[in-house]
């Protein structure tokens, strides 16, 4: 039997690769090599696979990643580990403009984005009001995550290392 949380890395990797369309029970079971029974022991239908979905999507590309730079109490060093892991994940940009996509036609999706932008930007700004520095924590906060979603937005996107650089460039501004 698949786990959960396969199932859930598989409507990940659809989404990202060919879009919200297309993650439908057939092509995860097929991905899968496991039949609909597998499914439904997990999960109660289409809705309820959409909103662990949503959540896993929530729980992988935000809470973890908050949680894994709690390690320290000095903020510039955690806004740094922060952009790196991010950076770091190569499949991260297609799936977050899946799920922007999706949000423009789906109300629960874009619930649920909103919940991602504003857990995201709550944190950065909590980080940037740490740093010391000589401009506004929270708008600089909204330039860091703008910067990062406009990157993957833009056609063609902006390459991690180009946004690693572009980040660089603009925490010079606060040393």
């Amino acid at each position: 039997m698949v786990s959960r949380t396969e199932w859930l890395d598989a409507g990940l990797e659809l989404l990202a690769a060919e879009g919200a369309p297309v993650v439908t029970i057939e092509r995860l079971t097929g991905a899968l090599g496991v039949t609909k029974g597998s499914y439904y022991h997990h999960f109660k239908g289409a809705a309820g696979y959409k909103t662990a979905l949503l959540e896993y999507f929530e729980l992988r590309y935000t809470t973890r990643l908050i949680d894994a730079v709690e390690g320290t109490d000095d903020a510039g060093a955690k806004l740094k580990h922060l952009l790196r892991l991010v950076l770091a994940d190569p499949d991260s940009a297609a799936l977050e403009i899946a799920v922007r996509a999706w949000a423009l036609q789906d109300p629960d999706v874009r619930a649920a984005q909103e919940r991602v932008d504003k857990a995201r930007t709550a944190y950065l700004k909590k980080l940037c009001r740490g740093l010391q520095a000589q401009v506004d924590p929270d708008r600089f906060a909204q330039l860091l995550y703008l910067i990062l979603i406009g990157a993957e937005q833009v056609v063609p996107p902006i390459g991690k290392r180009d946004v690693r650089e572009i980040y660089d460039l603009v925490l010079r501004l606060i040393d």
